[in-house]
Order: structure tokens, then C-alpha cells, then sequence
């Protein structure tokens, strides 16, 4: 018997050693997607802004890459929208349609298209084609109109293949400071300079590819590659600042520089998030806090940072494939955690669809049990969820 026992031993031993020298299971990693474009100036990531000064040598810091802000005083001079296409509606269902086509946006022009979107208090400006200075100048004279007319909510309808890095960064700025949510749906495509527009929105719901490459420096003094390298480094220099002060992972500059201008490098959903691209901007809720916390009281915040997590876990992650469809699973989960808020409906998550009906997607998506703390005390309320109803070439 005893002999049978040491026997048994031995072999549980030899078990365990073979088991420690086994590698350990690996994860499966999504690979790398790229895609071929077939001419990246059009569209694309590309620099054109002058040095602050001459090119210095490789050895001393690179100078920083002028980008002007947009101004503070309001232009009207005569602006047309030709890097692009744009539309203006007061109904954030796109499956109805994108509303007013906007080819001259004069002040008297964007009033008439904005005046009915009071009713509502919302707004959604569509936009299809290149980051240029028209694009810019188009984003600011809608907010200057919204302001005026009292719109709060703004959603930019986004689908781009890119342009001009510095507009990308002014225009991202101007957004991240008048309250923007952008929507890049399933139809649409946001790459390489347009995720710099993806930074500066509060909040950024994402069903289309987003792509990033190298930027190309145009209009460039270098005479070799020293000289370029020098150059480059400025721009992403510029890019660095403006994505650590919107709430972005610098990072992201660093990858791009890895992907050749003539690829683009997809990323995936956890990239996006990784990158601070998806999602309620990091920044702006940081910035938000201290300011509801003082209005809407600490029950509204453990409630709303709730509705966050409960979005994360089941509208992120059932593969919702449309815009439209996310929106509906959170307005579905709003009303669990007691959104829109009697004493802060401005300030409740999903606020643009407060006086608006709400979408119904074509496929609801699948049910699954919520649970949050969602009560004042830190008291865990279990909180079950029923279903919610339901161009361009890259660069």
C-alpha cells in the first residue's frame, strides 16, 4: 500500500513540473489592419504651417509649428464650402435623411437653417470631405449661430479622409471648447487628420473606421533628411501638445510616425479607447466634475458615472454596428438610472435627445442584466435592463 502511495506521488511531481515548464497561454492578438491609398495628399495627414523658426540642426529641440487659433472676434467674410460637402438638420436620426444642404454659410443664411432647430434644442451639422480652413470656418459660424439662437446640443456628423494637420488642430480646439459630440457612423470613415477632430469632441461615438499614417510635410524648406526630420518633429511636437490638453494619449503621434504615408493603419475599438479617441472625452469630464458636483449634487454623479459604466459594458460591447443603435441602447439604460434628471436635464447623459423623439433601430440589441450603484449612500441597487427598441478614398 505504502509502496502504491509513493508511487502516486511521484507521478503527481512529475505532473506538476511538466505543467511549469509548458508555456502559458497566449491571448489571441488582432492583427495589425492596413490598407493601401492610392494618393495620400488627397486627404491624408499633411503639414503645411511655417517653422517658428529656420530649421535648427538635429542635435537642438525642434521648433514648434505655428497653428494659429480660431479667432475670438467673429468672421463673416465670404466663405464657400468646397473641400467638401455639408448639411444641417435638427433630427439626429440620419436614417431620415441629413436635412438643408449648406454651400454658402453666411450668418443670414445659418440662421434661417438653424432657427428651427430651437424646438429641439439640437442640432446636427453633416459634414463629408477634407479638413481644410472652409471646414473650419464652417464648424465655427454654426456655434456662433447655435450660441445666439440658445442650441446647447451640437452633434458634427463626420465622415473624412483627412486634409490639412494645422486645421485639424484649430478646428479640434474650437470644438473642445463650445461642447461638440461626434458621430463617425457606419457609413463613414474618419482618417488620418480627421482624429484630430475626434479629440476635441466631448463625447465620440464611433461605428466607421478610423485610420491614422505618417503626416507629410508639404511645402517644405528641408534640404535633406536631417533637415526634414527636423521639420516633422516640430509638427508632431504640435500634434503631442494638442492631444495631452484634449484629453488624448500623445502616443498617438508616436504610432503614426510608424505607419507609411501611403498606408493607414485601422484601429481597432480598444485602440480607440487606448488612444482617448471613443468614448466621453477624459479632459472635458475631469473638467465637468467639480462643476456638477456643485450643481447637480453627488447622488446626480454616482448615477451618471452609473450610466457610464452600464454603456461601456453593454452598448460597447454587443457589437452595435450603428450610431443609431448606440444611441438607443443608452437612452434605453438612461431611463434606469433616472435620466433625464428633473433638476439637471442639461447636464444628463445623452441631453441632445432630451426634446427630440427617440430613435428606434431597426434590430434591438440582445438583453442583458445591468448592475450599478446608482443610489445616494454608495447603496448597490441592481438595475436590470430591458432591450432597446429598436467618401472618399483612404489617406
Amino acid at each position: 500500500m505504502l509502496s502504491i502511495l509513493r508511487a502516486c506521488l511521484f507521478l503527481a511531481c512529475v505532473g506538476l513540473l511538466a505543467a511549469c515548464g509548458r508555456e502559458p497561454a497566449q491571448a489571441p492578438v488582432d492583427p495589425v489592419q492596413t490598407q493601401t491609398v492610392a494618393s495620400p495628399e488627397e486627404g491624408g495627414a499633411v503639414s503645411r504651417a511655417p517653422m517658428a523658426t529656420p530649421p535648427a540642426p538635429a542635435s537642438t529641440p525642434a521648433p514648434a509649428a505655428a497653428v494659429p487659433p480660431v479667432g475670438k472676434v467673429a468672421d463673416w467674410s465670404p466663405v464657400e464650402v468646397v473641400s467638401g460637402q455639408a448639411w444641417i438638420d435638427c433630427q439626429l436620426d440620419y436614417r431620415q435623411g441629413d436635412g438643408e444642404l449648406v454651400s454658402s454659410p453666411t450668418r443670414a443664411n445659418l440662421r434661417h437653417l438653424l432657427e428651427p432647430c430651437r424646438a429641439g434644442d439640437a442640432l446636427r451639422l453633416r459634414y463629408r470631405g477634407k479638413i481644410a480652413s472652409d471646414f473650419t470656418a464652417l464648424v465655427e459660424r454654426v456655434t456662433r449661430v447655435a450660441d445666439s439662437l440658445g442650441i446647447g446640443s451640437r452633434v458634427l456628423d463626420l465622415d473624412s479622409t483627412g486634409g490639412q494637420v494645422e486645421d485639424a488642430i484649430r478646428v479640434g480646439d474650437w470644438i473642445g471648447g463650445n461642447r461638440w459630440t461626434i458621430w463617425v457612423r457606419e457609413d463613414s470613415v474618419c482618417h488620418s487628420a480627421c482624429v484630430f477632430v475626434l479629440a476635441g469632441g466631448d463625447s465620440r461615438l464611433l461605428a466607421g473606421r478610423v485610420g491614422i499614417h505618417r503626416i507629410i510635410r508639404l511645402s517644405s524648406t528641408a534640404a535633406n533628411r536631417t533637415e526634414l526630420n527636423t521639420e516633422l518633429q516640430a509638427v508632431y511636437g504640435t500634434v503631442r501638445e494638442y492631444l495631452e490638453r484634449n484629453g488624448a494619449s500623445p502616443l498617438l503621434a508616436d504610432v503614426m510616425k510608424t505607419v507609411p504615408n501611403r498606408s493607414l493603419r485601422l484601429l481597432t475599438g480598444d485602440e480607440l479607447r487606448l488612444y482617448g479617441l471613443d468614448g466621453n472625452n477624459a479632459a472635458q469630464d475631469d473638467l465637468d466634475r467639480v462643476r456638477l458636483l456643485d450643481k447637480c449634487g453627488d447622488d446626480f454623479m454616482r448615477r451618471r458615472d452609473a450610466w457610464v459604466r452600464a454603456f461601456e459594458q453593454r452598448c460597447r460591447t454587443q457589437a452595435h454596428e450603428q450610431v443609431y443603435a448606440l444611441n438607443a441602447c443608452g437612452l434605453q439604460l438612461r431611463s434606469d438610472f433616472g435620466f433625464p434628471d428633473d433638476d439637471c436635464p442639461a447636464e444628463s447623459p445623452l441631453a441632445e435627445f432630451n426634446e427630440l423623439p427617440q430613435p428606434q433601430p431597426g434590430e434591438p440589441p440582445a438583453a442583458a442584466p445591468v448592475d450599478a450603484a446608482a443610489t445616494a449612500g454608495g447603496e448597490a441597487q441592481a438595475v436590470a435592463s430591458e432591450p432597446a427598441a429598436g467618401e472618399g478614398q483612404g489617406g
